[in-house]
């Protein structure tokens, strides 16, 4: 069974919520990608986003485009990324789900990237780029290697979509909070309330949101109305502040636990 699977079960069972951190593979530094997602883990991610970084996304800020240039001058590829997570599998036993643009899926070939991500240990997949009613040979290669599709709904999604959107994603539903792209908003919860509650009328699956949580503010009162929260400018942006520092892992551990700490 997918980790992704047992995760929501549990989740589902123990009547708790899912804190989801993102991370830029390769940011700020080669050497530091390992540490930094083991530190991830320790601090309380139950499932960890990895950023697979591409020239021309769509659907991030500022702060996650530069990470991404950064890891791009860094060099890396999709064969350095598989090459480490199977160090990182040494270690971190949660889900792990790479966030990509459907671009650099395609240039690396199709059914060798889902076979990768079975041999790399990597349990689901986000695309922002891809359209749920294109998606069709996509899950097929998904489902061929046992790779979970994740699929978003956003402020401006209808009910109708909405429902065909929860059939085709697996395990649960990344809800994008706001329109727009990712990055910290001032007054999240008073904006993205409304919308969440007609969601949670809608769908049945689990859903999770992401694009603009930065504080453990946001996370508490987003967690109340979803089953979980993503986290990742604010993520980048410790990061960036915190480069230079011997400690960074630590101090991303202690960040991460402290953004956890309200729904716990």
């Amino acid at each position: 069974m997918n980790r992704i699977t047992k995760l929501f079960r549990d989740v589902k069972k123990n009547k708790r919520k899912v804190f989801i951190p993102f991370m830029t593979a390769g940011y700020p530094d080669l050497e530091s990608t390992v540490k930094l997602i083991s530190a991830l883990e320790k601090g309380g991610a139950d499932l960890i986003e990895i950023g697979i970084p591409f020239s021309d996304p769509i659907a991030d800020g500022p702060a996650i485009q530069a990470s991404s240039v950064k890891a791009l001058e860094n060099g890396v590829t999709l064969k350095w990324i598989f090459k480490t997570v199977h160090k990182i599998r040494e270690n971190v036993k949660i889900p792990l789900i790479f966030f990509s643009y459907l671009n650099p899926i395609m240039k690396y070939g199709l059914e060798k990237f889902f076979r990768d991500l079975k041999k790399a240990d990597v349990d689901g997949v986000l695309i922002p780029d891809l359209p749920p009613e294109e998606a069709e040979e996509i899950k097929t290669f998904a489902e061929k290697y046992d790779i979970a599709t994740i699929f978003f709904v956003a402020p401006t999604t209808s009910n109708k979509r909405m429902r065909f959107i929860e059939t085709i994603s697996d395990d649960f539903v990344y809800c994008v909070s706001v329109t727009g792209t990712t990055g910290t908003r001032e007054k999240l919860f008073s904006k993205t309330k409304p919308y969440l509650m007609k969601i949670r009328s809608i769908l049945k699956k689990p859903y999770v949101v992401g694009f603009g949580i930065s504080t453990a503010e946001d996370v508490k009162k987003i967690s109340e109305i979803s089953d979980g929260v993503v986290v990742g400018s604010a993520i980048i942006k410790f990061i960036e502040k915190y480069k230079d520092s011997k400690l960074l892992s630590k101090k991303l551990e202690n960040y991460i636990r402290k953004l956890k700490k309200p729904i716990k």
